[in-house]
Parts: C-alpha cells; structure tokens; sequence
C-alpha cells in the first residue's frame, strides 16, 4: 500500500499533502498536550523505598491467582529424561466454574485428586498439548496454540472442545491456561465471513492496534505491516482522495462519527469505512481514531446490475408503450366498426376484439366486411403470427390485399390461393391463418375456405355446431408453403341464423387441446343465448357478443381474441 500516486496528477498529488497535513498537524495538537499534562519526566520522579525481598509464590498460589481458567501439571519422566506423561494436580476457580457452567449435571467424573490428564481426558493426546509440553521443557519459554481441539466423552454424550491453548513453566509444574472458545480464531472466521476488519490508529505515533482478520480483509499478506493512516491515504485511488479527506476532517476537528467509501490502487474491491474519534477525555482532544472497514464490492455490483436491468427494463416498457399506442393507432385505422352497413345485404353484423393484455396489447387478429361491385358481400377473420407492431403489419398487409384481390371477382378458392402467395413472399416468416367468404344475398349463400382456422360456428334455434370443413379438409396456413391449393364450402343461411367466426385465442388454453376448445366455444355460445336470446338489429347482436366474449375471457387467455358475428335477420 506505499506505492505512490500515479505521475501527472496533481490534483491527487495535492489532495494527498492535505491528508498529511490534518494528520500532522492532530499529531502535533497531540504532542503538545502530552508535554503540558503528561506524566513527569523520569528524573523528576521520586525513588520509591527499596522493597524487603519476599520468597517466590508458590505454583499453586500462582494457579489460584490468575484470572483466566488454568491447570497445575507436574511431569513424570522416562529413563530418557524426556516427558512421559503429566499430572493434573489442580485448577483454578475459573476452570472449575467454566467446566461447571459447559458440563452441568454431573455430566463429568467428579474430581478426586491428582490424576493422569490423559486418563481423564483421552483424546488430549492426539493435540498439540504434547508438544507444548516438550518445547516448554526443553527451552524452558512458554508455548502458545492458536487453537487446540478435542472431544470429550460425557454422560450425555461426546462433546467438541475448541480453546486457545498456553503452557508455560512454573518451577518444577506447568500452568496450563485456555481462553475457552478460541474467541480470537472465531473473530477472524467471523471478519472474513462478513468482509469486515477494524483497527484504531494512534495520532501521536503511527502505533495502530488492528483486528485480528484486518490484512486479510483488505487483501494485504501476513509480512505487510498494517498501513497507517498516511499509508492508507497513498494507497486510495485519486477519485476517492477528497473523501477521505473529508472523513479525516470531520473526525479529528469536528469530533464526530462520519463514514465514507474507499478504493484502493490495484484492486477492484471497494470498502465502506466508518470512523469515530476516540478522545483523551470527555469533549477533549482526539488522541487516536478508530475505523471499521466493510468489504462492499458484492453489495456495489448487485446495486449496479439492479440499477441498469431497472434502467432496461424502464427503456423496453417505454418502446412496449410506444409500440403499442402505434399498433393501436394502426388497428383502430383498419378494423371496421359495424352499424347498420350490412342491411342492404340481408345481413347484420357485430364484432369483439380483446387485446392481448399481457403483451404488447396488440395483437394479429383482423376481420373485413365489405360490399363487391357484383353485389356481393366480402367477409374474412384471420389471425397473423406474433404479437406487436410485427403482427399489426402483416394484419395490415394481408387485409388490404385481399380487399384489392377481392375486385377480381375471383372465387374464394382463388382469393386464398393468393394471399397465401403474399404471405410467402415476405422475407420473415409471415404466416397467418384466416377464414375467407364470400355471400351471395340472392341465395342466402356463405361460400368459405378454411386456411388453417377454427372453422365457423352456426348457431340456429339456440342450438350451436361447427361447420364441416371444405373437401379434403381444412387447408394450409398461410405463408407455409407456395402453390397451395385450398377448397370451398358452401353454407345456407336460414332466418335467425348466427355465423360465428372467431380466433383461437379466445378459446385457446395451456396445454392446447382443439377440441376441449371447440366444445368450450359451443357450450358457452349456447348458454349465452339461452340466458338471453340476441335482441333485433345490430344493438342486440352486439350485445350478445360481448357476454359471449366476456364468459370466455379470464387471466388463463394469453392472446388477443377476435370474435365476428354475422346474422341474417
């Protein structure tokens, strides 16, 4: 962290000179207050009476008087002079309290003087509680264990023991002290978990105290020295130097608790640091300021991945809007709207159209009606493939050709043959289905083809059926395959009857099954006129529609839904 700030930059390089100069100038503040109301100097200090020497403790005095729980050993020894085993001979009060407070209920032997440690506890031999034994004789210095583990066999069953184990000679004993828990193993496994570190710097000369998992946190290995705050401002990337500076100021002048961001020069990970001034007394001078550093970059990375897929998401509603206000502007364009055009006829006519709500709120469906000069009526429903605008445009394209193709005065057949050519022709894949007729009012005639839709349904005296398909059944959707040839049918009206054409996604469900979905289209057509049978002119027709419409509808349609009816009155 003491590489220095990139070349050519004299913005951070001056930013960094003020960083130093806070904290030489708390440093100097420091200093000053010691001088004045420190302690005197050594030679000023008064001599204290010789002490009357005094025998050493006992080990057992020892063992009583520390404050953490500890064990009084004696070695045994083999011929070779080396240890061949230990004596427990006694613990402390803290030692029995904690094996009082982990083990209750006489779920331990109860003690009864001296014993072997292995015999008592087995396991204690497979540690490193050996070795300790033997370096601390052999050198006579006291050895230390991170943590030392064993598992201890009681009444209610085995039991995992983690401590952080010391052994240091006491004359011709060892003490034996543990801190129960290996709270200082668990405090660094606990700072990597959570990326969080934390120190406390001392102003006056550099001397830091850091947590126990600070190097590893911030990424630093074991033989670096823990930075200090003037290292710590050379190792912060020039975009985040006024930051710090800022933090810096607030603790040190303004004497409060602040945080702030920092990222370091040769890393991606970026930190969040709170800081606090730890003062010499009570609204006095900051002597030192103590800092938590949490590694936030996960957290800043999934901010940032929410921020943009938010951003996505807002651009693709928008353009979803604007699309579908133009196809709805299209729609509305092209789409007839039925009053009493039809009369001249013999015919009344209503239609229905649902938008695809889930989508775009347009879809492919179409439907035409229009007079011939032969005097004859045009009528068609298709449904292009896709949803959106995309849809809307094929909709658009294949409605007006065949309004063009239809002055021809060609047959159906014929008429079909060609806007199947149209779709094919188009270089995406534009297909489409649709039912193309045309009636004859002379004969009361419906002459239609079928080009991969659901076929027409004639309701007559309340009773509903499918229209039988063309010869050779129905035929291919159009846009699939150029040159297909299609076939007629022909249908005789009668007084009262109804003629429903409708699109598949007014009956359509998931899984698809074509029948379930026919005999749903005919079941709720027959209710629907037995509620109430469809009143005179085209008032009434459309009213009939809608319920028909409505019975079919719910949040289990996933398309747009066009329902064309046609009554001969």
């Amino acid at each position: 962290m003491d590489e220095p700030p990139p070349a050519g930059s004299t913005r951070a390089w001056l930013e960094l000179q003020a960083i130093r100069a806070l904290l030489d100038a708390q440093r100097r503040r420091v200093t000053r207050y010691a001088e004045r109301y420190g302690a005197p100097a050594p030679d000023t200090v008064p001599r204290a009476p010789e002490a009357v020497a005094a025998p050493p403790p006992s080990g057992q005095e020892v063992l009583y008087a520390l404050p953490v729980a500890a064990l009084l050993l004696t070695p045994v020894f083999g011929e070779d002079g080396e240890i061949r085993d230990v004596v427990l001979l006694a613990r402390n009060a803290t030692a029995r309290a904690h094996a009082a407070t982990r083990f209750p209920g006489g779920a331990l032997p109860p003690w009864t003087g001296p014993v072997s440690l292995f015999e008592r506890v087995p396991s204690l031999a497979a540690t490193a509680i050996p070795r300790m034994l033997a370096d601390a004789h052999r050198r006579g210095a006291p050895q230390q264990s991170d943590t030392v583990e064993w598992l201890l066999n009681t009444r209610t069953g085995p039991v995992r023991v983690s401590a952080e184990v010391r052994i240091a000679p006491c004359g011709d004993h060892f003490l034996l002290t543990w801190e129960p828990g290996g709270r200082l193993s668990m405090a660094a496994a606990a700072q990597q978990l959570v990326r969080t570190c934390w120190a406390e710097w001392n102003l006056a000369d550099d001397g830091i105290q850091p947590s126990r998992g600070f190097r590893q946190v911030l990424g630093l290995a074991e033989n670096v020295p823990v930075p200090s705050l003037s290292d710590l401002a050379d190792a912060t990337t020039p975009d985040c130097l006024t930051t710090l500076y800022q933090a810096l100021y607030d603790v040190l002048l303004r004497k409060r608790v602040t945080r702030c961001e920092l990222r370091f020069r040769g890393s991606e990970r970026i930190f969040r640091m709170v800081a606090e001034p730890v003062r010499i007394a009570p609204g006095g001078l900051v002597w030192a300021l103590r800092a938590v550093l949490t590694d936030v970059t996960t957290d800043r990375r999934r901010r940032e991945a929410a921020r943009r897929a938010e951003h996505d998401a807002r651009r693709e509603h928008e353009r979803a809007e604007a699309v579908a206000e133009i196809a709805e502007v299209l729609r509305a364009a092209v789409l007839p709207h039925f009053q009493d055009e039809l009369d001249t006829y013999g015919l009344e006519a209503a239609a229905v159209y649902r938008p695809d709500a889930p989508g775009a709120g347009v879809g492919g469906d179409w439907y035409k009606a229009r007079g011939l000069p032969d005097g004859r009526l045009l009528l068609a429903l298709g449904d292009a493939r896709g949803h959106g605008l995309e849809a809307v445009t094929l909709m658009a394209k294949l409605r007006y050709a065949l309004a063009g193709l239809a002055y021809t005065s060609e047959s159906v057949e014929r008429l079909t043959q060609w806007l199947n050519e149209v779709a094919c022709a188009d270089a995406r894949e534009s297909t489409a289905t649709a039912i193309i007729a045309r009636y004859h009012p002379e004969r009361t005639l419906l002459r239609w083809t079928c080009a991969g839709h659901p076929r027409p349904v004639l309701l007559r005296d309340g009773r509903a059926a499918q229209l039988p398909a063309p010869a050779g059944g129905p035929g291919l959707t159009l846009g699939v395959l150029p040159g297909a040839a299609y076939n007629a049918t022909e249908t005789k009206l009668e007084t009262g009857d109804i003629v429903l054409m409708y699109s598949d996604g007014l009956t359509e469900r998931r899984p698809a099954d074509p029948d379930q979905d026919t005999l749903r289209f005919l079941g709720a057509a027959e209710t629907c006129f037995r509620e109430s049978a469809p009143g005179p002119g085209h008032t009434g027709l459309q009213d009939y529609v809608e319920r028909l419409v409505a019975r079919l509808d719910g949040p289990h349609c996933t398309d747009d839904a066009t329902l064309l009816a046609l009554r001969r009155p």
